[in-house]
C-alpha cells in the first residue's frame, strides 16, 4: 500500500500516540515535533518494501525560491522552520528534501527501481545550485565548523593572489623561504607542519591564500574555523580527517579522487606554545599525532599553522627536526625594504605590511590616540 493510501491509517495512528509503520514500530510524545511524522511518512513505502531502492544526495546552494518537487509530484508535508523540509509523492517514488539555513540540504528518494530514484534525485541536484566557479584570480577553499548537525564544510571561491605579485610584500628571508614553499609540489612533502609565525599585520593569511593557489592542481586546502573543538571533540577530528574523501576536477574535465589535504588553523597560539601541554590537555598530542603520528598514517594530510608567538615560546615538540615541512618566520620589513615598497619614500623604521598600506593611505601606523581624561567617580556622564 503506497504512502498516500496509508496516510490516513498513519495519522490514526499517530493521534493514538504511536503504532506499527510497515515493520517499524514507533511511539510519538511530547518531545517529537512535524518533522519527525515527516520523517516516518517518508520511509513507509520503503519499510514496507514498495519502493526498495533508496538514494541520497547532499545538495549545495539551494535558493529560497527553488521549485524541488519533479513533475507529476504531490506535495504531501511541508516545515518551516530551522531547516525547510517538504515530502513529495509520485508514481511509484517517494521525495524527502531538506535545506537549511546556510543554502545546503538534502535529498532522500525511495522508489520502485533503482533508475527511477536515480532520476528523481538527479532532476533536485540539477535543480539546486553548484559552488560558484573559481576565476583566474580565485581558489575553492573548504571551511569546516562544528555546527547542531555535527561537524559541517561549507566551500567558498576566494580571492587568492598569484605569489610573484606579492612577493615584494615580505623581507628578503621570509620572501625566499615562502618562494620555496610555493614551488613544492606533492612528491617533495616531507614533514606535515607548515609553521608561519611572526607579529600580526605581516602577511601570514596572505601567504597562505597564495599557497591555496599555488598549491591548487595537487592540494586541497580547508580552514578550520574553530581549532578548539576541532582537537579537543574526537568525533568532530574524525569525520574531518578518516570521513571525508573529496574528488578533484582536472583540466581536461575528469575527476579523480583528491590525495593531499592542507589544513589551516589560524592564530592557535594557546595550541602550540610552550605551556600548552597543560593548558590544552589532549589537543595538542593529537595535532602532533595528526602531523606525525598513527592518525595521520594512511592519510595525505599537512596542517598549517599561523601564531603570533615567537619561535623560542612555541612547545619543543611542534618545532623538532623533521616534523615542519616549513618553518618560516614572517617578520616586518627592514628600512631598506620598507624603503623599497614605498617607491622610494624614505623609511627609518622596520615596518610590517600592515603598517606600509596605512602610510601609504595616508595614514601614520605610529601615531597613537591621545587617551581619555580620567573623569572623577561619581561625575555624571
Amino acid at each position: 500500500m503506497g504512502i498516500i493510501e496509508r496516510r490516513g491509517e498513519i495519522m490514526n495512528l499517530l493521534q493514538g500516540g504511536g503504532g506499527v509503520l510497515g515493520n517499524m514500530h514507533f511511539t510519538l510524545d511530547g518531545s517529537d515535533d512535524p518533522s519527525n511524522v515527516l520523517n516516518l511518512m517518508a520511509l513507509d513505502a520503503y519499510v514496507t518494501g514498495a519502493q526498495p531502492h533508496a538514494v541520497v544526495r547532499a545538495l549545495d546552494m539551494v535558493a529560497d525560491d527553488v521549485d524541488l518537487i519533479p513533475e507529476g509530484g504531490s506535495l504531501i508535508r511541508s516545515i518551516s522552520g530551522i531547516s525547510f523540509l517538504q515530502l513529495v509523492t509520485g508514481e511509484g517514488w517517494t521525495l524527502r528534501t531538506q535545506r537549511w539555513r546556510d543554502g545546503t540540504g538534502q535529498a532522500v528518494v525511495t522508489a520502485e527501481t533503482r533508475e527511477r530514484a536515480e532520476e528523481v534525485a538527479a532532476y533536485v541536484t540539477e535543480r539546486t545550485g553548484t559552488a560558484e566557479e573559481p576565476g583566474e584570480d580565485k581558489v575553492d577553499m573548504g571551511f569546516w565548523y562544528r555546527s547542531a548537525r555535527g561537524p559541517f564544510r561549507s566551500t567558498r571561491s576566494i580571492s587568492a593572489p598569484r605569489w610573484p605579485e606579492i612577493e615584494r610584500n615580505y623581507s628578503s628571508s621570509a620572501g625566499s623561504a615562502l618562494g620555496k614553499l610555493m614551488a613544492t609540489r606533492s612528491s617533495d612533502v616531507t614533514g606535515r607542519l607548515v609553521l608561519l609565525h611572526g607579529p600580526p599585520g605581516t602577511g601570514k593569511t596572505t601567504a597562505l591564500r597564495a599557497l591555496a593557489r599555488e598549491w591548487a592542481p595537487w592540494c586541497q586546502v580547508d580552514t578550520v574555523l574553530d581549532p578548539e573543538a576541532f582537537f579537543s571533540d574526537p568525533s568532530y577530528l574524525m569525520e574531518v580527517i578518516i570521513g571525508s574523501e573529496m574528488d578533484m576536477v582536472l583540466d581536461d574535465g575528469e575527476t579523480r579522487r583528491e590525495h593531499w589535504r592542507l589544513m589551516v588553523l589560524e592564530d592557535c597560539d594557546e595550541l602550540i606554545r610552550g605551556e600548552a601541554k597543560e593548558a590544552s590537555g589532549q589537543s595538542l598530542a593529537r595535532l602532533l599525532n595528526l602531523t606525525d603520528g598513527l592518525l595521520g598514517q594512511g592519510r595525505e594530510i599537512m596542517v598549517a599553522i599561523t601564531t603570533n608567538e615567537r619561535l623560542d615560546r612555541l612547545h619543543p615538540a611542534v618545532v623538532r627536526p623533521g616534523r615542519c615541512l616549513a618553518q618560516i618566520e614572517v617578520g616586518e620589513l627592514s628600512p631598506l625594504e620598507s624603503t623599497d615598497w614605498m617607491g622610494g619614500e624614505a623609511v627609518r623604521e622596520p615596518m610590517t605590511l600592515a603598517e606600509l598600506y596605512a602610510k601609504r593611505g595616508g595614514t601614520d601606523p605610529t601615531r597613537t590616540e591621545s587617551a581619555i581624561p580620567q573623569q572623577h567617580v561619581g561625575q555624571y556622564l
